[in-house]
């Protein structure tokens, strides 16, 4: 296998540069960072983004997340694994992520589950956190980006 370039944000460092601070401002929002980490994993899972779910699965196991957690994280509603904030983190998530995949793309009962357990400066970093994934995802996906190419 062979990607087709480089990481798009890789060849423009001020592209990177910016991406590195938006994953700062999510770490220092408030939200448990193995939470972080099985979300974006989850989203990556969603994307099919090979590179970010093999990062992902070693960063989180790096925040602690057990293997058992990691191996469960594609079926964590039947999973008895997860916690309540995590679960609620997980279905906003997908919600967020699958955009297309209904009209009201995150409803208000997910929503408001998120909001039971995050406040908004949480909610805020959870929320970039799923977008800052799917960007990668998709700069990954696009340019082929290989699984263990980044270390």
């Amino acid at each position: 296998m062979q990607s087709r370039m480089q990481n798009p944000a890789a060849v423009l460092p001020d592209a990177m540069s910016s991406i590195q601070q938006l994953f700062k401002a999510v770490h220092a929002g408030g939200v448990e960072g193995q939470t972080l980490e099985l979300v974006h994993l989850r989203v990556s899972q969603i994307n099919g983004c090979s590179a970010c779910v093999d990062g992902g699965a070693k960063t989180a196991r790096k925040a602690g997340v057990s293997d058992e957690r990691l191996a469960a994280i594609a079926a964590w509603r039947e999973a008895p694994y997860f916690t309540e904030p995590e679960r609620a983190a997980l279905a906003l998530a997908e919600a967020a992520t699958r955009l297309a995949d209904r009209p009201d793309a995150v409803s208000d009962d997910i929503w408001d589950a998120a909001a039971t357990h995050f406040d908004e400066k949480q909610l805020a970093a959870l929320v970039l956190m799923i977008g800052v994934t799917n960007l990668f995802n998709r700069l990954n996906a696009t340019t082929r980006q290989i699984a263990s190419a980044w270390g």
